[in-house]
């Protein structure tokens, strides 16, 4: 095979020799072949760094939120002691609140008791109100205090209703009441406070009686049968507390309208309370009755 040159001798197209050429490196103007160069080290790796980095990155954050619910904690516990102090305080108030409203209570009770109320007064005291009859006289008596230990039942009434009989040496007396008869007993007197105590065979409980003395101007009911017309009431004050004479004690004036037949009915207050019985009026003059203090009673007879 022959090599064509073209023309001044140059070398004509380059047939195929079946090599890979090699590129030619420059090498003090002379040209050999290229040289490759010295491979590079190899960064070191700082995977180390940085997952140390992350740690304390990590750590800083967890402590930063550690701190964060310390001061939430501390202020949540703030709280919650400002809460039981704001609760102690309102329970308190509250408590102080009711206690008021108790006394309240209480205080409008005692008024309303104290409201004057005949129709009241007169449907408690009247069962145990009685007509009396003792010979020729005739009065009246009411049941008080409990039953004695034979089951008798014990009355009150005034000396001046049983004298006659009494001064003849006797001491049986009929009570009347709803249409019924009852035979009673006279068995004790106090001439000079004008009382005597009656026992009945059958039990009634008495009305109560009062443990404070009477004061002017206090609202009272007489109940009675003046004139024999038994369940009879009247409505007055009380005028005044007037010394006793001839050795008799205290006596209770008071302007409730009374009559024959009232001696010895009782005088009650607006607590449905017995304080007085009555005993007398004036004869020539309007509203001035007199009545025995309940306690003279109780005193004497042990009744109450």
């Amino acid at each position: 095979m022959t090599t064509a040159h073209g023309p001044q001798g140059a070398p004509g197209p380059e047939e195929p020799t079946g090599r890979i050429p090699i590129p030619a490196q420059v090498h003090g103007g002379v040209l050999g072949p290229m040289q490759l160069p010295p491979p590079v080290p190899p960064r070191p790796r700082r995977t180390g760094i940085v997952v140390g980095g992350l740690a304390l990155l990590l750590g800083l954050a967890l402590g930063a939120v550690a701190v964060v619910q310390a001061i939430q904690i501390s202020d949540l516990r703030g709280d919650l002691r400002d809460a039981r102090r704001d609760a102690g305080q309102v329970q308190a108030s509250e408590d102080q609140r009711l206690d008021s409203l108790e006394t309240e209570v209480n205080q409008l009770g005692e008024r309303a008791g104290q409201v004057f109320d005949p129709q009241a007064v007169a449907a408690a005291v009247l069962p145990s109100v009685f007509r009396v009859t003792a010979g020729s006289l005739s009065g009246s008596a009411f049941a008080v205090g409990s039953p004695d230990a034979g089951g008798n039942t014990r009355l009150l009434t005034a000396y001046h209703v049983v004298a006659e009989i009494w001064g003849r040496g006797g001491t049986t007396v009929t009570l009347e009441r709803d249409g019924e008869s009852y035979p009673a007993t006279v068995a004790d007197v106090d001439q000079a406070n004008d009382i005597a105590l009656l026992t009945a065979p059958f039990e009634l409980a008495g009305l109560a009686t009062s443990t404070t003395a009477v004061q002017s101007g206090q609202q009272i009911v007489v109940v009675g049968s003046p004139l024999g017309l038994t369940d009879s009431v009247t409505v007055g004050v009380v005028s005044a507390l007037r010394k006793g004479e001839g050795g008799a004690g205290e006596h209770i004036q008071f302007d409730a309208s009374i009559n024959p037949g009232n001696s010895g009915g009782p005088v009650v207050n607006t607590s449905k309370q017995v304080v007085g019985i009555a005993t007398a009026k004036a004869k020539d003059a309007e509203g001035i009755g007199l009545a025995t203090p309940i306690q003279t009673a109780c005193t004497k007879f042990r009744v109450c």
